[in-house]
């Protein structure tokens, strides 16, 4: 029995040493995260809204008088100018009108001297008793006859010169001309026939709709803080037409609860057309001072959102934030947030709370996970002061 026993502590004595012998495993890295501070930038807030462009004037032209078109002195689409010849209406049975009116006219004053001569030859002779008293108030009611039909004439006289002028048809306003909608040789009815349309181009409006909390915040903070708008049309990605709100309509629709607003855009060289749908925004606010990290550092933990911040001892924390607008890439930080605290802005899938971590420091850039060394970010905030440009100090180790 003694025998075995030590056979068996003699076999068990190389097992023990070539353990002993063996390397220990390393002690496992600590999961690397790049962080910084927040940037510090003034931002101006908005509100977006979706709506179209409008003509500032748009006219209708008909005809003042029916007759047949004589010609066409427009191209279609053109731009006019205010009076400047369109259709000529055929003038001929407005001459002969004119015609008829002037040589009544002249019969008029014909008339109406002849009166006024026997009317003097009556006053004259009725103070010698030659003529009586009867038919002097004869010949004083058909001078005022004849006074009566002069003026008629020269009302007729008036509207067939009138008519004459109107069979040149005009532009009524600046503008671009649509297509001509009859051919020479037509017939047109007056005021009833459209034969183009005409719309200004310069400046042109353009038409949203404002629901109505933000009416009672703009007009809260004041009329002259929420006039400003920039504008994109439909195939940009920059907000590059600037123009100004100028109405806003006195009530809300009951139906939709929300009021007409309207902003007014320059349109030197016609680009802008009618009817062309556009994203606004209407920066509602004054500029105030806000915290700004890249939105991919802001984590959603159910309900809340929250980012990571570096503790003591490089340990994670967790911060709930309120998110505010995002900014080219950065999401604005109005709550749960100081300048002091260091973000982790890269490696945040590798943020653990009470987790300690290797920490690079870097800047708050965009994209910092897919910004390599040496690159740049550029950061624009419309209505904020200028443009900030951060290249970041170091990079998470590639994966």
């Amino acid at each position: 029995m003694k025998k075995s026993t030590v056979l068996a502590v003699v076999g068990l004595a190389p097992a023990l040493l070539a353990a002993c012998s063996r390397p220990q495993a390393p002690a496992q890295a600590l999961p690397a995260v790049v962080a910084a501070q927040p940037l510090t930038q003034t931002v101006t807030d908005w509100d977006d809204y979706a709506g179209r462009f409008e003509a500032v004037d748009m006219v209708e032209v008909r005809p003042r008088v029916a007759g047949a078109i004589h010609s066409v002195h427009f191209q279609d689409g053109q731009r006019v100018q205010k009076g400047q010849l369109l259709f000529v209406i055929d003038p001929r049975p407005f001459e002969a009108q004119m015609a008829r009116a002037r040589a009544d006219l002249a019969g008029a004053k014909a008339v109406l001297a002849n009166a006024d001569a026997e009317l003097k030859r009556a006053e004259a002779l009725i103070k010698d008793r030659l003529v009586s008293q009867a038919q002097a108030d004869l010949r004083a009611a058909a001078q005022l006859q004849a006074a009566a039909s002069l003026a008629s004439a020269e009302a007729a006289m008036t509207t067939a010169q009138l008519n004459l002028a109107y069979t040149r048809i005009e532009a009524p306003i600046a503008g671009r001309v649509s297509w001509r909608r009859l051919a020479p040789g037509n017939l047109v009815a007056a005021d009833s026939t459209v034969l183009t349309t005409i719309v200004s181009e310069s400046p042109i409006r353009f038409v949203f709709d404002a629901p109505e909390a933000a009416l009672l915040k703009y007009r809260r903070a004041g009329k002259d803080q929420a006039n400003v708008v920039d504008i994109r049309l439909q195939d940009e990605t920059e907000y590059r037409w600037k123009g100004r709100v100028d109405f806003l309509d006195n009530a809300l629709d009951r139906s939709s609860g929300t009021i007409r607003a309207r902003a007014t855009v320059p349109n030197p060289d016609g680009f802008l057309a009618p009817g062309m749908f556009g994203h606004l925004r209407l920066y509602a606010a004054k500029p105030f001072e806000a915290l700004m990290v890249p939105d991919e550092a802001v984590v959603t933990d159910q309900t809340r959102q929250v980012v990571y911040v570096i503790g003591p001892d490089d340990q994670i924390q967790q911060k709930v934030v309120q998110p505010g607008r995002l900014l080219a890439g950065l999401r604005v930080i109005t709550g749960g947030l100081s300048p002091e605290d260091r973000v982790v802005i890269s490696g945040v899938q590798r943020a653990r709370p009470g987790r300690k971590v290797a920490v690079t420091n870097g800047t708050v850039t965009a994209f910092p996970s897919g910004v390599s060394l040496g690159e740049t970010s550029t950061l624009q905030v419309p209505q904020g002061g200028a443009a900030t440009t951060a290249a970041p100090a170091a990079t998470a180790p590639k994966k």
